[in-house]
């Protein structure tokens, strides 16, 4: 009597008078026959990428072999992992990704003046992929947001179609996979599970830079996905022209879309995201609160919801109110010491010793390009640091009005915008205050 995988090898050698070897070992190599039930093969492919292409190009020849050996109509099944354990009577529970989370969509992602461009962009993208920002490439420092935008995205796209063949990986995954194709021979798997994806989601591309056969490699998949007009979405700590020893092909593609910064959120946005998160978690944060831990962390969006999670568990396991002291030992291995507050005058400070001036010539009416210059930065940085009003602003650089405030901050923001040098002095100004003791 012929056992299943006598019969799964003969219905391989049937198909390859059809397809060549290369399709075979493509497609087929990790594909096991499991058993045979009345008129039922069951197969298992591990791989859901080749079991999903399997299903929808190759099952009617699978049958038609079916139906050569045993002369009558057969049916096939094909399983997953997870659909295997069903089968053997072993299901297990599996944990749902970050990405299928119902914790990072669109929803639940507070929109600011930092970052608004970037979240209206992908939930456009969301809705017509392909279409539009194709790539989109997110930028920005570490702990903004943009792996929320990724998710976001795959999110509302597998919502719509859960046959949706999406991709997520980071750009050192890319490169390990590439490595790894390269050592087993299997680049043909490398490239069909690639170049095949209805939606790429690259978390920090910029690990790709400066690795030569890894950028060739890429910039062949990115071609072969633009061409079929598949959504390609790329996230990285600083944009194209800021990567010293990434490819120029590579640089061109990536700026062919919609290239969208996040900066780190305004004081406004920071206590949203904390009431936000706190609401989540099923409790209430109260604006003092919020407001007091939106003044020590001012840079990162991750330990903004990190600290939050921090004062549930301090409140569930040790009975601890939601206090100042209770915020001050949440947040001690992450922020300054508590009794320091960002203010106006320690921005200034800093301002000018970046800059090296008298604090005179910055709150004086000098016009004098240097002066100039760091003021405006100041009444940038003052507004996004603090809770400082408009009118406060201005009275602070001899009483300027709030549109003087405002005309500083919009130039500022453009100025990053077009000037990855300036945007990197901004960013070392931040710093800078954010390490003052």
């Amino acid at each position: 009597m012929q056992s299943v995988a006598d019969i799964w090898s003969m219905i391989l050698t049937r198909m390859r008078e059809d397809l060549s070897e290369t399709t075979i070992k493509t497609w087929f190599d990790d594909t096991t026959a499991v058993a045979l039930e009345g008129s039922a093969l069951v197969l298992h492919c591990p791989n859901d990428f080749k079991r999903s292409n399997i299903q929808d190009r190759f099952l009617p020849a699978i049958e038609a072999a079916l139906k050569d050996i045993f002369s009558s109509d057969m049916t096939v099944r094909l399983l997953d992992d997870g659909g295997l354990r069903r089968y053997r009577g072993k299901e297990e529970k599996k944990p749902v990704s970050l990405m299928e989370s119902g914790e990072f969509t669109f929803d639940t992602f507070v929109v600011g003046p930092s970052n608004q461009l970037a979240c209206s962009a992908a939930r456009a993208v969301a809705e017509n992929p392909g279409a539009h920002y194709n790539p989109l490439f997110i930028y920005g420092d570490s702990g903004l947001g943009k792996t929320h935008l990724l998710y976001a995205i795959a999110h509302v796209i597998r919502d719509r179609d859960p046959n949706t063949r999406i991709l997520y990986l980071k750009g050192d995954e890319f490169i390990n996979d590439f490595i790894e194709s390269v050592r087993s021979g299997k680049a043909g798997d490398f490239r069909t599970k690639y170049r095949e994806a209805d939606l790429m989601l690259v978390d920090d591309i910029q690990f790709v830079a400066g690795k030569v056969e890894t950028q060739n490699e890429f910039f062949h998949t990115f071609n072969t996905l633009y061409e079929s007009k598949k959504q390609i979405v790329l996230t990285s700590d600083r944009p194209p022209q800021e990567m010293a020893q990434l490819d120029d092909r590579l640089r061109t593609r990536f700026e062919w879309g919609l290239m969208a910064d996040v900066h780190p959120p305004v004081l406004e946005t920071r206590i949203a995201i904390l009431k936000n998160k706190a609401a989540q978690l099923g409790f209430l944060l109260s604006d003092d609160i919020a407001g007091y831990i939106a003044s020590k962390i001012t840079a990162n969006v991750r330990q903004l919801e990190g600290t939050v999670k921090k004062i549930k568990a301090f409140h569930d396991l040790d009975g601890a109110e939601i206090n100042r002291a209770t915020v001050d030992r949440a947040i001690q291995d992450m922020s300054r010491s508590s009794d320091f507050l960002i203010t106006p005058d320690v921005i200034i400070r800093e301002i000018c010793r970046y800059y090296r001036l008298d604090e005179d010539q910055i709150r004086s009416p000098s016009r004098s390009k240097d002066a100039l210059n760091a003021r405006q930065i100041a009444m940038y940085l003052i507004r996004r640091m603090t809770s400082l009003s408009l009118d406060d602003t201005g009275k602070l650089f001899s009483g300027r009005d709030h549109s003087t405030v405002l005309n500083s901050v919009s130039k500022v923001e453009k100025t990053m915008n077009k000037d990855p040098a300036y945007a990197e002095t901004i960013k070392s100004i931040i710093t800078n205050i954010n390490s003052t003791k």
